[in-house]
């Protein structure tokens, strides 16, 4: 894989990872129970359940590879029209003021927080729709080998997140205690929207 497709891969990763999301919202709520542990420990279990979602996306990806590189065309014109989605909907959000750093009142902190972490992104399908619809951009069909890409790309996109997100768990409620939480929220609504927009794009001029 090239350089510079990595690195446009880890800018777009870190851009959609940093826009406050459910899973942010898990992690900081679990801060807010506990401590700064509790919010690490559901950032852990929501990276575990990404590379989970990675194995998945890289053998149903792959096996759609292996049976024809038309279908693979169409996967990723459906991922983009997705994106488009993401993108609209998350743009439309900052326009709107809408925000989801809402803090609740902190409850007490109950069960296995990593185990718990696991289950909230494994079962979440959107998740699995947003990886199969995300890594393909990034895959070139004419390097050697496709699976390993896709490999590659979720473990670097699981890792990402999972930093992100382990931030979110040190700055926790303090972050979202702050006055100015939905004016940070909407910045970073705004710039993934474009960000996600932009994907699209790249697969409308693209050659290939």
């Amino acid at each position: 894989m090239e350089l510079h497709s990595l690195t446009l891969f880890a800018i777009a990763c870190l851009a959609i990872n940093l826009i406050p999301g459910p899973d942010v919202i898990y992690i900081v709520s679990n801060t807010m129970k506990g401590k700064i542990s509790a919010g690490m420990q559901a950032a852990l279990g929501l990276g575990t359940g990404y590379f989970v979602h990675t194995i998945a996306a890289c053998l149903g990806l792959s096996a759609i590879i292996l049976s024809s590189a038309f279908a693979f065309s169409v996967v990723k014109w459906l991922g983009a029209a997705y994106l488009v989605y993401l993108g609209v909907q998350s743009i439309r959000s900052m326009w709107r003021g809408d925000s989801l750093l809402q803090p609740k009142k902190p409850e007490t902190q109950t069960g296995n927080v990593f185990i718990q972490g696991i289950l909230v992104s494994v079962l979440n399908p959107k998740v699995a729709l947003f990886f199969l619809s995300f890594l393909p951009q990034f895959v070139d069909l004419a390097a050697p080998s496709t699976s390993l890409q896709i490999l590659i790309l979720g473990i670097l996109f699981s890792f990402l997140a999972t930093v992100c997100n382990l931030a979110y768990a040190v700055a926790g409620s303090w972050l979202f205690n702050r006055p100015n939480a939905t004016r940070y929220s909407r910045a970073l609504e705004g710039v993934s929207g474009m960000l996600l927009l932009g994907l699209a794009g790249k697969v409308i001029v693209s050659e290939k």
